[in-house]
């Protein structure tokens, strides 16, 4: 006990007194701090809300590992207006006996609050299940009371397997990405498309969704089944969901979405093919039922893409821009949609082997700063959520 107190102090240290991090006056950083002291639970895959009353609630999943250990839950915290620090974490979520992952908390358009995340059946991604909590009634301290809960079960059609089938033919020559229906060839993807089991369960969340119009919501799904991505569309503000045909690819999961003025919907995604790694992209242009079949960019990727629109139009995208783990996480900024990255900065940066940073859940609140929070571990092998607040007009240009 008294040597893995001695790591925990010199964990914290790193990460500031108090597991603080405190900037430089010039710095784009204004505040970076850890929501709870480093634990040795795996704690991975957080998100962030900011309510109506001025409070922040976040949410991620820990437990001894991830989809073969069952005692993984769902623990939030919250930071009420005006605190300096976070609240002891509480549960969010726990199906008794089934590894819980991948929280993502949002509100709809009536500031109804969200909680979707992903119960792993069968200790195997590609039987997840999609569930979801919603809350009117959370603006007191600990956690929301929560009024409704159900799955969001999905029915991929025949359409789904035609579209597979038809976007493989517009992508470049290769079969090596991995999945695991697929471990080497594309018409192994292609048969998987045809059974309505695969198709309609192992939809994972992972980031959270585009709100347009006055009642949808696009709600970005991906399999590690299939190795590529799809969206769940409400068009009654989360009440019902239906499919998108997929988002066809090798290795294109987690994905980021994110609208144009012209109205087009770009999914920025993970990639989780074959090398290089590089950030992967697909369109829609009939507000995300349709998909061009995704494409490399030239942006390096490992982990983490997260991507969010300013109230200035502005677009800012969080990676793990390199291409040999995560180690690095940096913050971009674009005056253009995406067409040029033309500020940087990095909200983590250390050797290889020394930490992993990955995960990232961002919004712009209403003081006009970026607010992020991220999995965060040091070489020690203890882990937590890592709270940082960022000024974007104080990111230098690369």
């Amino acid at each position: 006990m008294k040597k893995l107190t001695i790591v925990i102090a010199l964990f914290l240290g790193m990460a500031g007194v108090g597991y603080s991090q405190p900037a430089t006056s010039q710095s784009p950083i204004v505040k970076g701090t850890l929501i709870f002291p480093p634990q040795q639970l795996h704690t991975h895959g957080s998100t962030l809300v900011d309510l109506p009353n001025g409070d922040f609630l976040a949410a991620w999943f820990e437990g001894s590992g991830e989809r073969t250990a069952d005692d993984v839950k769902i623990m939030g915290a919250r930071l009420k207006k005006g605190d300096a620090s976070w609240s002891k974490p509480f549960l969010m979520a726990d199906t008794y006996n089934i590894p819980d992952c991948n929280p993502v908390l949002f509100l709809n358009h009536q500031k109804k609050l969200f909680l979707v995340w992903i119960a792993v059946q069968a200790n195997r991604w590609e039987c997840s299940i999609l569930r979801y909590k919603t809350s009117i009634d959370y603006n007191k301290s600990g956690a929301p009371v929560w009024n409704w809960q159900d799955d969001i079960l999905l029915k991929p059609d025949d359409n789904f397997a035609k579209e597979v089938k038809s976007k493989f033919k517009d992508l470049p020559s290769g079969t090596s990405a991995w999945a695991a229906y697929a471990p080497q060839y594309d018409n192994m993807i292609i048969d998987a498309s045809k059974d309505e089991g695969k198709r309609s369960i192992g939809w994972m969340t992972r980031i959270k969704p585009l709100l347009s119009g006055e009642n949808k919501i696009l709600l970005p799904l991906y399999s590690d089944g299939f190795n590529m991505s799809l969206v769940a569309i409400s068009d009654d503000d989360g009440t019902s969901w239906h499919p998108s045909l997929p988002i066809v690819g090798r290795g294109n999961v987690q994905p980021s979405l994110i609208q144009k003025k012209d109205g087009t919907i770009v999914a920025y995604m993970r990639d989780n093919g074959d090398e290089p790694s590089r950030v992967q992209i697909s369109e829609s242009n009939d507000s995300g039922m349709t998909w061009t079949a995704a494409q490399k960019s030239e942006i390096p990727n490992t982990a983490s893409v997260q991507v969010y629109k300013l109230r200035d139009g502005r677009w800012a995208f969080i990676v793990n821009d390199i291409d040999d783990g995560r180690y690095q996480i940096s913050l971009y900024l674009s005056d253009d949609e995406g067409k040029t990255w033309k500020w940087k900065t990095h909200l983590e940066k250390v050797k290889k082997g020394d930490g992993s940073f990955s995960y990232p859940s961002m919004l712009q609140a209403s003081d006009g700063l970026l607010h992020i929070t991220y999995s965060y571990q040091r070489k020690e092998h203890l882990e937590s959520i890592k709270y940082v607040v960022v000024n974007p007009d104080l990111i230098p240009k690369t």
